[in-house]
């Protein structure tokens, strides 16, 4: 059998072949951030349909730590247990895996949405997000540490089959990680250990009471801010986290800071930022729409990052090759010839967000021969509509952004 399509264990966790469905926030929380019949649905639809393994979309440890995006999943509180043991029941239905994704925003929300002031590792701006985040004390980190353990606990609880710490996009655990967002100059900064420090302190607590229930992590091995990530800094950090206890390492990049770096494409979604982000999306009609001609008149010359497809290869094999944990490789993915070539290559699995809100069956169709590659253009409109409605795919009603 293609290796691409076996059953193995990654990370601890039995998943039905090396095809998974990358965390995606789907805007479905229920009123009490539980998954929502909808969401379930969801879930549902891609297990059967053959995907290997499902992260779940990210799920705040406290109140502090809230998305700018509406309906974002939570892991404690009231009213959840019965909602997320039914999704995990009903995935499993199918033989597929489930893993929490377990997130903290930090910097990325605004005061004005979680109703206090924001907190990061270190008081600073955020240039997307511009009210000034305050820096955490120590008592504070601790809790935070607290709530990261107790959230694991809950997903083991739940029945998930792991759970995934969110280390990279420009959230919280980022910026503890990165020189960038941690400026401190206490036990947790100076240097490298300092600064993973919080993640060290997570994994023990939580195995107080988990044991080896799997836990991953997803990085940003690369971004583009001053003093940020880079790949040799990303390979002993991740020889740290294996030390830690971390199970397998999901490699990404970027930070919502870095635009369209993380999420690709050939050209900025020019009608969906001015549709969906604000302060754009509030503007009066008129302006909205010359401003907007302006900015579809430029956007041709605005540089992209390129690669556009698979560019975070190069680092997700750099850890393999350095570091003896399982790697899971996310990006601008979306052939079956590549997938299979970076498995064949060290790559333990491929991970993809656009192609399944694209394709819901798009594994079923690779491994049935019936597709080679995903239909997802890249047009990361789904990216931007996240900000106001449930995530969904536009596929077929953009033209200007496809050309």
């Amino acid at each position: 059998m293609e290796k691409l399509f076996e059953e193995c264990t990654l990370g601890n966790v039995r998943i039905k072949n090396r095809i998974i469905r990358s965390a995606t926030h789907d805007g479905l929380a229920d009123e009490y951030g539980a998954p929502s019949d909808k969401l379930i649905e969801k879930y549902v639809t891609l297990a059967k349909n053959d995907v290997g393994c499902i992260i779940a979309g990210y799920a705040m440890v406290n109140d502090v730590g809230m998305s700018n995006y509406p309906r974002m999943l939570k892991l404690y509180g009231e009213n959840i247990e019965d909602n997320y043991k039914k999704l995990t029941c009903a995935v499993h239905e199918y033989n597929t895996p489930i893993i929490a994704q377990i997130a903290h925003c930090g910097r990325q929300t605004s005061s004005k949405k979680i109703g206090m002031k924001k907190v990061a590792p270190t008081a600073k701006r955020h240039l997307l997000y511009p009210d000034k985040a305050r820096e955490m004390t120590v008592k504070e980190i601790e809790d935070t540490v607290t709530d990261f353990a107790n959230a694991i606990i809950r997903a083991k609880e739940y029945g998930f089959d792991g759970a995934e710490l969110h280390g990279g996009h420009g959230y919280l655990l980022h910026d503890f990680i990165s020189a960038n967002g941690n400026k401190r100059k206490d036990g947790y900064g100076k240097n490298i250990a300092g600064r993973c420090r919080i993640i060290k302190e997570i994994i023990e607590k939580a195995r107080e009471s988990v044991g080896d229930f799997p836990i991953w992590i997803k990085i940003s091995a690369t971004d583009k801010r001053k003093k940020g990530m880079r790949v040799d800094y990303a390979v002993e950090v991740a020889k740290l986290l294996k030390e830690y206890g971390i199970d397998a390492i999901e490699v990404s990049c970027g930070s919502v800071q870095d635009g369209m770096n993380t999420m690709r494409s050939k050209r900025f979604p020019m009608k969906a930022i001015f549709k969906y982000r604000e302060p754009l999306a509030s503007m009066p009609k008129f302006f909205n729409k010359v401003f907007l001609a302006c900015a579809c008149a430029v956007n041709p010359l605005i540089p992209q990052p390129k690669p556009l497809e698979n560019f975070n290869i190069p680092s997700a094999l750099a850890i393999k090759k350095a570091v003896d944990i399982d790697v899971i490789a996310v990006g601008g993915i979306k052939r079956l010839d590549d997938m299979k070539t970076f498995v064949n290559d060290g790559i333990d699995a491929v991970s993809m967000c656009r192609p399944f809100i694209c394709e819901p069956n798009l594994a079923k169709k690779l491994i049935n021969g019936k597709s080679t590659e995903s239909k997802c253009v890249m047009c990361n409109y789904c990216g931007l509509v996240i900000e106001k409605e449930p995530t969904k795919c536009l596929y077929g009603k953009i033209k200007d952004e496809k050309k």
